[in-house]
């Protein structure tokens, strides 16, 4: 058992793990913030061609002009062109001589909603709309660079130095995302932005996850992200009081600086130091925690049950087996073909979840009503929807729960594309309860792939799932943009993902009250059955050794 058995004569979930987890579970709030805020930042408000008179006398530049005027400059309300009359004044003038359509140079922005944003400031309309989506979508470029280089810092220099740095880093570039002068040096802070969120919360749901003990940890990791859910709403509220994009942008940053106050109060994670062989260090960690929660542990029992956790390092046939297991990589995954098969389902998965998830939340300004509105309801939908998970994945299992929480939103946005444009409030109602599906699917996948990848390759396993995730991440602002070719198109495309995830999903076999696979050949053999799977017992209660190696009878989940 090793670590596992120090943190249940701690507790379990003592006193101490409590208060660290809970610090650890707001510096979520943060990373939703800088996320999500793209969606006011870059707010697109109605707008027109700034006519030649207008930009002749700035003191009558305004959004509405006289509709007989608007009617005859712009042909089939068009907004990036107008027709070049011979503008004398605001109400009068003549059509010049076979007058033709111009292209704009400057635009009058409707500022009734959208007091102005990156989109207004940066002129990110007309021909260069798209590159209010390429700003976004390097957000996300961010976000995958992220998981991979602070994903490998931590392993290498330990979770608290990188969770640290990466939250100077997050503070520092997201001022300098406020005060940027161009749409370049926007967009480039905005990526480094992006690729903090992973250093910040990847490494923090780390370290949530290794404070807590193995009967804990479905829900320490459900109430990680319901406090980025927490976040999500925040963003709203931010929004709803500061109507500037630049002083919006370092509002949302600089609570980053309450988190560096942890430095002193969050301490390296005991699994990680007992990896590195660091073990004083790490009985020193847990008689800290011991003496805070009240509990007696002598340092040569601690040495004991930590020993047992590294014992395989002074048994020759299981050192032997770390031998051969060591050179595990992805290729493992996909060399064998039924791994293959899940594996691939896995990646689609993810895949899936992540495009629909920040697709429907990116493009709530896209809906009609209130922005700030269908903002708050996109968040909180997704607190019944964690608490759902945490009633019934241990009742319903794994499969059940992803499936058909990916076949309902698959179902409800599709629906949305024979709605009347009329009734908003249908579509609003569907996409929102797609929204609640999607976020249900996207808590079950991490639980449920891990228990897929068998003990050798899980790191890596997850590793690659998250990173293949990202690409319909960074392709969701581009999809976003097609509503302006018909309005439903996104919400269609990010039903057909759902809907196609949710039936290739019933290809992956149950793991609920399975055991752990250990081994390549485990994950091999597992599920390769209809009836049965292969290696199990009926009941699912012990784990057959396929490789001379006994796997570990108590299957704990990872």
């Amino acid at each position: 058992m090793g670590y596992d058995e120090v943190i249940t004569k701690l507790g379990d979930f003592g006193p101490y793990q409590k208060i660290i987890y809970l610090l650890i579970c707001l510096t979520s709030i943060p990373v939703a913030f800088h996320k999500l805020a793209g969606v006011f930042l870059l707010g697109k408000p109605d707008f027109r061609c700034e006519l030649p008179f207008e930009a002749r006398n700035s003191s009558s530049s305004h959004y509405e002009l006289d509709p007989q005027l608007l009617s005859a400059a712009f042909a089939a309300h068009e907004p990036c062109t107008y027709y070049n009359y011979d503008y004398s004044n605001e109400t009068g003038f003549r059509r010049a001589e076979n007058a033709t359509a111009q292209t704009c140079s400057s635009y009058v922005y409707d500022q009734s909603k959208i007091l102005n944003s990156a989109v207004t400031e940066f002129d990110l309309v007309c021909g260069r709309q798209v590159l209010a989506a390429t700003s976004d979508s390097m957000f996300m470029v961010g976000v995958l660079l992220g998981s991979f280089v602070f994903g490998q810092l931590s392993d290498k220099y330990g979770r608290k130095p990188i969770f640290f740095a990466s939250l100077v880093i997050q503070v520092i570039f997201g001022v300098v995302a406020g005060v940027a002068p161009d749409y370049f040096s926007y967009t480039l802070a905005r990526l480094i932005v992006g690729a903090t969120t992973s250093g910040v919360f990847l490494v923090a749901y780390v370290i949530a996850m290794e404070m807590v003990g193995p009967a804990k940890r479905l829900y320490a990791g459900i109430f990680v992200m319901m406090f980025f859910s927490l976040g999500y709403m925040l963003t709203a509220a931010f929004a709803y009081f500061i109507h500037d994009w630049r002083w919006l942008q370092i509002a949302l940053t600089l609570p980053g600086l309450f988190f560096m106050c942890y430095y002193r109060i969050i301490p390296e994670s005991v699994r990680w130091l007992l990896s590195k062989g660091r073990q004083e260090r790490a009985i020193e960690i847990i008689q800290n925690a011991a003496r805070f929660n009240r509990v007696e542990i002598t340092d040569e029992a601690l040495r004991d049950l930590l020993d047992e956790g590294v014992s395989c390092k002074q048994d020759p046939k299981l050192q032997q087996q770390a031998v051969e297991n060591k050179p595990a990589s992805v290729w493992d995954l996909l060399h064998y073909p039924n791994l293959r098969r899940k594996t691939l389902v896995i990646f689609y998965d993810w895949l899936a979840c992540t495009g629909v998830y920040y697709g429907i939340s990116w493009s709530t300004k896209n809906l009609a009503g209130d922005v700030l509105t269908n903002f708050v309801i996109s968040g909180a939908v997704e607190i019944p929807a964690y608490i759902f998970l945490l009633l019934t994945l241990n009742r319903w299992g794994r499969r059940f729960i992803l499936c058909s929480c990916m076949l309902l939103c698959g179902v409800t946005l599709l629906l949305t594309s024979i709605v009347p444009e009329h009734m908003s409030w249908l579509i609003l109602t569907l996409v929102m309860v797609g929204k609640l599906a999607i976020t249900g699917s996207y808590g079950t996948v991490y639980l449920f792939s891990s228990e897929q990848f068998p003990t050798v390759v899980r790191n890596v396993g997850m590793g690659a799932a998250s990173m293949v995730s990202r690409l319909t991440g960074i392709l969701t602002p581009y999809i976003n943009s097609l509503h302006t070719y018909w309005t439903p198109l996104p919400l269609v495309i990010y039903g057909v993902l759902a809907l196609t995830a949710g039936l290739l999903s019933l290809l992956l076999p149950e793991t609920h009250n399975k055991p752990t696979l250990e081994t390549i050949a485990d994950g091999e053999s597992f599920g390769k059955k209809q009836r049965g799977d292969a290696g199990l017992e009926a009941g699912g209660k012990e784990l057959q050794p396929l490789n001379d190696v006994k796997a570990n009878g108590k299957g704990h989940k990872f």
